[in-house]
C-alpha cells in the first residue's frame, strides 16, 4: 500500500533468518528419527538413514550459516548484541509488566515506547539463542562422541539430556516467537513480511511497535522508503 516505511532489515539478515528457521524445522522433525525408538520403525530403511543423516547435515547448516554471517558483517553483528546487551530502562521494565495483559486485552492496554528491540524480545530471542547455541554444542557432543571420539556412555548421557532439554525450550520460545512474528496476534499483523518480504515497516506500525527505534529512523532519514 502506498505510504512511508523504514528498512528494518536488510537482505542478510533476512536469508540468515529464513535458513536458520527451516534448519529448526527440518531438525525438529528429522530429529524424531534419531532419538525417538518409535520412529525408526516407520517407513523403509532407507528413508530412516536418510532423516538421520539429513538431521546431521542440516544441523552444520544451523551452526555455520549465522557464524558465516557474523563474519561477512562484522558491524552488523557487533550492533546486534549491542541491541540485546543493554541497561534496562523504566519503559523496558513496565512492558515485562504489562506484556501478560496487554496479550489478552491489547486494546485496553497501552504499552511503553521501545526501542528497535522490545525487552521482551530479548528475553525471548536470548532464550532461543542460547537454546540454539546448547542444542548445537550438545548435538555435537553426541555425533562426535559417538563416532570419533568415543566419548564415556556417562557424557554421552548427559549431552542427551542437555540436548533434550533445550528442545524443550527451544520449543516454548520459538513457538511464542512464530505466534508473534507471524503476525497471527493481530496487533503485530502483516510482521511477517519483515523477515519474510522485504523487510519494511509502516511508519505507523514502527512507531506503535518500536516508538523511540522509529522516532530516531525518522529523523535520520537514510532507511526512509517512501512507495
Amino acid at each position: 500500500m502506498p505510504g512511508r516505511y523504514i528498512k528494518r532489515h536488510s537482505l542478510q539478515t533476512r536469508l540468515t533468518h529464513g535458513i536458520v528457521v527451516f534448519s529448526v524445522i527440518w531438525l525438529a522433525i528429522s530429529g524424531l528419527f534419531v532419538f525417538v525408538p518409535y520412529f525408526t520403525q516407520i517407513g523403509s530403511g532407507e528413508f530412516v538413514r536418510f532423516m538421520r543423516v539429513s538431521h546431521r547435515v542440516v544441523g552444520v547448516i544451523f551452526i555455520l550459516v549465522p557464524i558465516v554471517s557474523a563474519l561477512l558483517a562484522p558491524g552488523g553483528f557487533k550492533a546486534f548484541l549491542k541491541k540485546y546487551f543493554v541497561k534496562w530502562t523504566p519503559e523496558d521494565k513496565e512492558f515485562m509488566k504489562k506484556f501478560i495483559p496487554y496479550m489478552l486485552s491489547p486494546k485496553k492496554v497501552h504499552m511503553p515506547d521501545q526501542d528497535e528491540v522490545k525487552s521482551g524480545q530479548r528475553v525471548a530471542d536470548g532464550a532461543i539463542i542460547v537454546g540454539g547455541i546448547m542444542m548445537a554444542v550438545s548435538g555435537l557432543a553426541l555425533w562426535l562422541g559417538g563416532s570419533v571420539f568415543h566419548a564415556s556412555a556417562e557424557v554421552l548421557v548427559v549431552m542427551r539430556f542437555v540436548h533434550d532439554l533445550f528442545f524443550l525450550v527451544l520449543v516454548v520460545f520459538v513457538v511464542a516467537h512464530a505466534y508473534l512474528g507471524a503476525g497471527i496476534f493481530q496487533p503485530y499483523h502483516g510482521m511477517r513480511k519483515l523477515m519474510f518480504g522485504d523487510g519494511l515497516v509502516r511508519e505507523s506500525d514502527a512507531l506503535y511497535h518500536w516508538g523511540f527505534w522509529a522516532r530516531e529512523e525518522l529523523e535520520e532519514g537514510d532507511n526512509i522508503v517512501e512507495r
